[in-house]
């Protein structure tokens, strides 16, 4: 098996490597290194837990040169201040022998300071859009001196609204520069960003989107409401096993919901995180329950994407989500490269399109189990699913247009317009028997 000594790489990145235990590289990283190596645009397609960070580190760490330029040569930008946080952490450990300087920046904290020390000088930056976008129309760093420009997690850069912002900070960097984009999914969006920015970029894909990571245990369970999900969820919790559980939900709201059910039984035990918190708040969660301070976090999918939390045991799905793609983020936090993990979903009646379309991008189902007999199954309902029962019942009165007026007039033939639309969820049930997923396309050959 090939190891990090392999690869060209020079004595104080290899040292820093044996610091932190890394001996061998996983498929992107190995993939990736030499081609980053060549100079030319990469687009690397892997999937969350196969180490895309070190992927693109490694290479611009390796080809790094000292320079008494303040402004940075290596400009790294992340959708998350979580993530953020992550890769600085990621490239101090791989700089450890190196004298380079290395600063992040992002949104929800004064910009004074951050302007202040990426003034005194940085080699390799690693920014949210919005802050650095700031930053250069302050003044603050000049992004001309950029060699190196990597985008980690663009799927979902995109998906949370960064285009423009993007197309911008590209306006402001040299056209001379290597570009690498990383991301677990390739969508038509993605590709139209490096067809009008990127010069033949190379792509390398390491286990893409849809392929379930062998080391993950799945499976699920049928419940029919929210109280049953609560209860099921604190059966589940109260296992020792559970030593280290990511709990996902869709929505803050829910995020809170659950907390709050949840510190009733568990109290100082339960963490919570989503966009809503305080960013003091939400680091201070994530330091707890990587310590292990805390055994379970309730998480928002801002979490499933890019946050590296070392050993997680479980990851539970309070609710199936919408994008198949997601459901893969979500169970990629645990069984994280050589470790074991187990993957647990509940699933209302509601959520069965939304399993069948991961089904389908997985190309294998969700084995589902009973729900266990001390697990109590409750008929009480929440306001939010009566007032979805209550609509889903209203019928809609039609008026009789006939009966208006001597104004009323019938159409012509060639005016008549019939809605005949079909939603895509039915056109494939039709034609297929089941949903079809619209993930992602076949490789071309």
């Amino acid at each position: 098996m090939i190891t990090f000594n392999d690869l060209n790489i020079n004595a104080p990145l290899a040292n820093a490597l044996h610091d932190a235990g890394f001996v061998h590289p996983t498929v992107i990283q190995q993939r990736a290194f030499p081609v980053a190596m060549s100079g030319r645009d990469v687009i690397g397609i892997a999937q969350t837990g196969t180490g895309k960070t070190l992927a693109y580190l490694l290479p611009c760490l390796r080809q790094w040169k000292f320079t008494k330029e303040k402004h940075p040569q290596i400009l790294v930008l992340a959708p998350t201040r979580e993530l953020v946080v992550q890769i600085v952490e990621m490239a101090n450990t791989l700089s450890a022998y190196l004298n380079i300087r290395i600063s992040g920046v992002f949104g929800g904290i004064n910009m004074s300071k951050q302007a202040e020390e990426v003034m005194q000088g940085v080699d390799l930056l690693v920014a949210t859009p919005g802050r650095l976008l700031d930053l250069a129309l302050n003044g603050a760093v000049r992004l001309k001196s950029v060699k190196k420009l990597i985008v980690d997690e663009v799927d979902e850069m995109l998906d949370l609204g960064f285009r423009p912002q993007l197309i911008r900070i590209f306006d402001l960097l040299p056209s001379k520069r290597q570009n690498l984009l990383f991301s677990a999914t390739l969508t038509e969006e993605v590709e139209r960003l490096t067809h009008d920015f990127f010069n033949a970029p190379e792509k390398i894909e390491a286990a893409p989107s849809g392929t379930p990571l062998s080391n993950i245990a799945q499976s699920g369970y049928a419940v029919p409401n929210f109280n049953t999900k609560i209860n099921l969820l604190k059966w589940l919790l109260a296992d020792l096993s559970m030593t280290k559980t990511l709990v996902f939900v869709s929505t803050k709201k829910l995020a809170d919901d659950v907390y709050d059910r949840l510190t009733e039984v568990f109290p100082k035990k339960i963490g919570v995180i989503h966009s809503n918190k305080a960013q003091n708040s939400r680091f201070d969660a994530i330091r707890r329950f990587q310590s292990g301070e805390l055994p379970a976090l309730i998480a928002t999918d801002i979490v499933a994407r890019g946050i590296d939390i070392a050993e997680v045991s479980h990851v539970i799905n309070f609710d199936m989500p919408e994008q198949a793609e997601d459901y893969i983020h979500r169970i990629g936090r645990t069984g994280r490269i050589d470790k074991k993990g187990d993957a647990i979903t509940f699933i209302t009646p509601d959520e069965e399109i939304n399993q069948l379309y991961a089904e389908e991008l997985m190309k294998q189902p969700v084995p589902m189990l009973p729900l266990p007999e001390e697990v109590a199954v409750s008929t009480e309902l929440t306001p939010d699913e009566k007032t979805k029962n209550s609509t889903s019942n209203i019928r809609l009165k039609l008026t009789n247009i006939k009966q208006g007026g001597g104004a009323f007039h019938e159409k012509k033939a060639k005016n008549k317009k019939v809605n005949t639309k079909i939603r895509h969820a039915e056109l494939m049930r039709i034609k297929y028997g089941k949903p079809k997923t619209r993930g992602q396309k076949p490789k071309k050959r």
